[in-house]
């Protein structure tokens, strides 16, 4: 099975189970939603997550995935990242850890 993962908040995870699908706001501005591979987890969180609270980290089985999935190049990091360009179906999401 091959998994990536997505930092949200609680928030965003409630109203997702309550709409049946998760929709990231990155989704409308970028047209993709950010995902990262184990190792890149802690990396997402230094940047973009520093001093916030009550986020949690999908597990996404990609194989459940009904939106495209494409590993994209980021230049200013040197890495390539899962992008999801699209929602992400609950039945997806395998598990859910507070962090």
């Amino acid at each position: 099975m091959n998994v990536i993962y997505h930092v949200t908040t609680v928030a965003e995870w409630e109203k997702a189970l309550q709409d049946g699908y998760y929709q990231a706001p990155s989704l409308e501005t970028e047209r993709f939603i950010h995902c990262s591979k184990a190792e890149q987890v802690q990396g997402v969180l230094d940047r973009y997550f520093k001093g916030k609270t009550s986020l949690i980290k999908l597990t996404i089985d990609t194989a459940k995935l009904t939106k495209r999935l494409a590993f994209d190049y980021s230049a200013s990091l040197k890495e390539t990242f899962p992008h999801i360009y699209g929602s992400i179906n609950i039945d997806a999401v395998i598990n859910v850890e507070n962090i």
